[in-house]
């Protein structure tokens, strides 16, 4: 069985930083496409970020340039390095997983086989 534990949220000013960390186990990490969803408050979830086990990378237009996925597959291991941090950030955070080697933007209805439980990430003004 697949666990994805996110860690790294938390209460952070505008124009901050934070990084956020996922943990995978029960599953060969360098198999699998990682991202990084949203979901703020009274909204639906919302892809943040993609990284293949190559490194290729998908970014949603409102983070680009804001945001860094990474990954280091010895580890298990995906990061999101959040800066100039915005209160429209504000949401739970989810890792995800979807076996193979496609983006986002190779599939139109790419979805993730796998989630974790989340970690809060609140921007104040």
């Amino acid at each position: 069985q697949v666990q994805l534990v996110e860690s790294g949220g938390g209460l952070v000013q505008a124009g901050g930083s934070l990084r956020l960390s996922c943990s995978a186990s029960g599953t060969i990490f360098s198999s699998n496409t990682m991202a990084w969803y949203r979901q703020p408050p009274g909204s639906q979830r919302e892809l943040v970020a993609a990284i293949t086990s190559g490194g290729s990378t998908d970014y949603a237009d409102s983070v680009k340039g804001r945001f860094t996925i990474s990954r280091v597959n010895a580890k298990n291991t995906v990061y999101l390095q959040m800066n100039s941090l915005k209160p429209e950030d504000t949401a739970v955070y989810y890792c995800a997983a979807r076996p193979g080697g496609l983006l986002p933007r190779h599939l139109r209805l790419w979805a993730p086989r796998d989630w974790g439980q989340g970690t809060q990430v609140t921007v104040s003004s």
